[in-house]
């Protein structure tokens, strides 16, 4: 159980460098081209790791609920890139995380969540007094990114139920790679005669995708799934210290206040709800679900 705790630390300081990384290229490269980078590196590294063979056998509900979890995912990876160029990356997480977190409370039972859902809000509300250095536009960015990742969230088990393994995450990020590549070309063109740019690229698309994947998948084989939740909740926290770390990205005590709220509400509705899971009180568990290989 310890490898598989420190698997999952591993894979979410992945993700968190990986978008650190992704931001210090911001000014040269912008968030649009950086994140076309991430899906285009990580759907060629899956395609090499799992070689998806599977074009053939598949009914048109199976491609069409496909479509749909790439919408998602892509979506999710576009806004939560802006939003970073816009506020703190501890901010944008913090925000982001208010997704799962919703799709918990929502599928909670007990009285007692209720509290989770006032700490939750306390913790926005947080945000907005804090005088640190947020737009509507970032915030409005990171929501948007939320409500993709809880989307993503009631996707997954459709696409499971359809799809094998990590196929539909390299499907889904190469169809990020196509749908992106005119927009991106058209506006950044440019950036791509830079080595640096590329060479960043492909660092975030194995910190962001391909590492973290295969290191939760590991992990799950042996944790607890609401062990790994409650561990999915320092992804803030580990945000924040990464990019103080990577960029010198300095929070108020506002906002680490806020996003202390947001990580001590999500382990409780997970804590609460697998408590009432074992001892027969209430529904199943309301675990805040793993993520995408990197949000």
């Amino acid at each position: 159980m310890k490898r598989a705790v420190l698997m999952t630390l591993g894979a979410i300081v992945s993700v968190q460098f990986g978008a650190a990384f992704a931001k210090d290229l911001f000014p040269v490269a912008g968030p649009l081209a950086m994140a076309w980078l991430r899906v285009t590196t990580g759907g060629l590294l899956l395609a090499v790791v799992v070689r998806p063979r599977y074009l053939r056998g598949h009914s048109r509900a199976d491609w069409l609920v496909l479509v749909g979890y790439a919408l998602v995912l892509i979506t999710m990876n576009v806004t939560f890139y802006q939003a970073m160029a816009r506020i703190p990356i501890g901010v944008a997480v913090t925000i982001e995380f208010l997704g799962p977190l919703g799709v918990a409370i929502a599928k909670s039972r007990g009285v007692r969540d209720v509290l989770w859902v006032v700490l939750a809000g306390t913790g926005v509300a947080l945000l907005g007094w804090s005088p640190g250095e947020l737009t509507w536009a970032g915030v409005i960015l990171a929501l948007i990114a939320g409500a993709c990742w809880a989307g993503y969230i009631l996707i997954v088990p459709v696409v499971g139920r359809r799809w094998t393994g990590v196929v539909p995450v390299a499907y889904a990020n190469l169809f990020g790679a196509v749908a992106l590549v005119v927009p991106v070309m058209t506006l950044s063109a440019h950036v791509f005669a830079s080595p640096r740019v590329w060479l960043v690229g492909f660092a975030v698309g194995l910190l962001s995708s391909v590492l973290p994947y295969v290191l939760e998948m590991a992990a799950l084989r042996t944790l607890d799934q609401r062990v790994f939740s409650i561990l999915m909740s320092v992804e803030p926290a580990m945000g924040a210290l990464t990019a103080l770390i990577i960029l010198g990205e300095r929070l108020t005590t506002l906002e680490i206040l806020a996003m202390a709220c947001v990580m001590v509400a999500s382990v409780g509705v997970t804590w609460t709800a697998g408590r009432r899971s074992r001892d027969g009180t209430g529904g199943a568990a309301a675990e805040v679900p793993e993520p995408p290989p990197g949000p």
